[in-house]
């Protein structure tokens, strides 16, 4: 799915109201219809209502809203802001004045100057159509304050849009205390982007989407940077099999990974690769890893690294179609060195994951070796070890969007809604997985998976926006099998074969 900005929105809405013959006003009623259907949907006609309507096209949308409800049996008391008496938009001042024409005997409050805020309990349920995304600043005076005493009375708030005092790209000067905290976010459309950024999930709440039927031509022909990966963009790129295929056309794979202590890493890394679908793998363990691999994945090859304890020399003693690096390897100064040499050796595209990644962070200069279109999938710390600490995560998505530019790399930066960062400034969110997978070695498990996408011929931006939604997959099938709580690492690996057969068949 596309991601637009707001100005690529409001664009869109401008085509479809001059090319497909629909007038503003029938746009603002099809998203009134939208909430209120939605509202009506799942809370009784007796829930005591208050609608905040500010004086844009946001505003217009709950004061429509407000006589869909009436017609519905709601008995919403309404409030309009504006101040000093001229500030309504010509569609908010249409809206008022059908309101008040078809529902007379509404409780309807214009406000023009002063204000007496409205007693407001944990029974009541707020329509939230203050601001939307044509707010160009921050809440001030009496909006902040109104703002502030709705989010500390913890009413139900439904936000039509997006919650008022949010923008819906970036945020970089957000006070959340200023902003709604929305139980229900209604978007018009399409997802912002700001959704998708973990310090606005609390205001955000819930979200759901209102089909307005914008024009759909405008949707196909405009070019977005961002993007929601969702199950059929991966289910038409998934290749079939050929019933005469044999390993070796699946693609050859190496594996960096383990040390004392740490060889859990690497078999999870490995049976992630192997459910994968990848034709043949061989894991580089040090010496003391022998057992543990040939033990827990037989299906792997075995080359023992000349470490006993470490990995201290990275060598491929052949060619293979891809490399990772980097789960449960360690920080031993001899495995820094080794990765360090390797990588200033190579030009082959590697996926560098755990501690391959904080082995780059303590000697920073080696990130300009990182060969072309490689991969590095960190999480918050990872990252933030590698390029500094970030203030938020929308401070590290944008820094990551920065350096996966400058470094001419994929960025895989791991979370909520995983972002694949390339080089060209295209981000694409990813729309599966669930909180079951906040559990150890699952990072480890997506390095295999990806390792195995790359080795099959996927090209790496191919292959990481496969592999994550894959991944994601997985982890919903077994927190469906063992709860969210009871979610390992080894159950998502198991799941991978299952995830990639159900994505390819929808």
């Amino acid at each position: 799915m596309k991601l637009f900005t707001t100005e690529e929105i409001r664009a869109i809405e401008r085509y479809t109201i001059e090319n497909d013959g629909v007038s503003a006003l029938e746009l603002t009623e099809r998203v009134a219809e939208g909430v209120a259907n939605e509202v009506a949907s799942r809370w009784r006609a007796s829930k005591p209502t208050i609608v905040f309507a500010g004086p844009g096209n946001n505003g217009a949308d709950a004061l429509a809203t407000s006589r869909l409800l009436s017609e519905r049996g709601f008995h919403p008391e309404v409030y309009l802001f504006n101040i000093g008496g001229d500030k309504l938009s010509a569609d908010c001042m249409a809206q008022r004045d059908r309101l008040l024409r078809e529902v007379p005997e509404i409780a309807f409050h214009e406000v023009q100057s002063s204000f007496n805020m409205p007693k407001i309990s944990q029974s009541h349920l707020i329509i939230d159509g203050l601001f939307g995304s044509g707010l160009c600043e921050e809440l001030k005076g009496g909006f902040k304050s109104l703002v502030q005493y709705i989010n500390e009375v913890n009413a139900t708030v439904v936000s039509i849009d997006l919650p008022s005092g949010l923008f819906g790209d970036w945020n970089p000067q957000i006070v959340n205390r200023n902003t709604i905290h929305a139980t229900l976010t209604l978007a018009i459309q399409f997802p912002r982007i700001s959704f998708f950024i973990s310090d606005n999930a609390e205001l955000i709440g819930e979200w759901k989407l209102i089909d307005i039927g914008l024009s759909g031509a405008a949707i196909a022909g405009s070019a977005v940077n961002f993007c929601l990966v969702e199950s059929r963009d991966v289910q038409h790129r998934l290749r079939q099999r050929n019933e005469f295929a044999s390993k070796a056309d699946f693609g050859s794979a190496v594996l960096y990974a383990g040390s004392y202590g740490m060889m859990g890493a690497a078999i999870l890394a490995a049976r992630g690769c192997l459910r994968g679908g990848v034709g043949k793998l061989t894991v580089n363990s040090p010496k003391c890893g022998y057992a543990v691999m040939q033990t827990a994945v037989p299906e792997a090859l075995y080359r023992h690294n000349r470490g006993e304890l470490n990995i201290v020399d990275i060598h491929p003693e052949r060619s293979f179609n891809a490399i990772a690096i980097g789960p449960g390897i360690g920080t031993n100064e001899l495995t820094v060195k080794a990765l360090g040499d390797f990588l200033a050796a190579t030009n082959q595209p590697v996926i560098l994951d755990a501690d391959a990644l904080n082995c780059i962070a303590l000697k920073p200069s080696v990130l300009n070796s990182i060969p072309v279109l490689s991969v590095i999938t960190p999480h918050a710390g990872e990252f933030d070890r590698l390029f500094g600490p970030q203030p938020s995560a929308e401070a590290r998505l944008r820094k990551a969007i920065e350096m996966a530019k400058y470094y001419n790399i994929l960025i895989v930066l791991k979370g909520r809604y995983t972002a694949i960062v390339r080089p060209d400034g295209k981000v694409y969110f990813n729309s599966s997985g669930c909180p079951a997978m906040a559990t150890p070695g699952s990072g480890d498990v997506l390095t295999g998976l990806l390792l195995a996408m790359l080795a099959q011929g996927y090209p790496a931006e191919l292959a990481s926006l496969v592999a994550v939604y894959i991944h994601g997959v997985a982890g919903e099938m077994a927190a469906a099998e063992h709860g969210e709580y009871g979610v390992t690492a080894t159950d998502i690996a198991e799941n991978i074969g299952r995830a990639i057969r159900d994505v390819a068949s929808k």
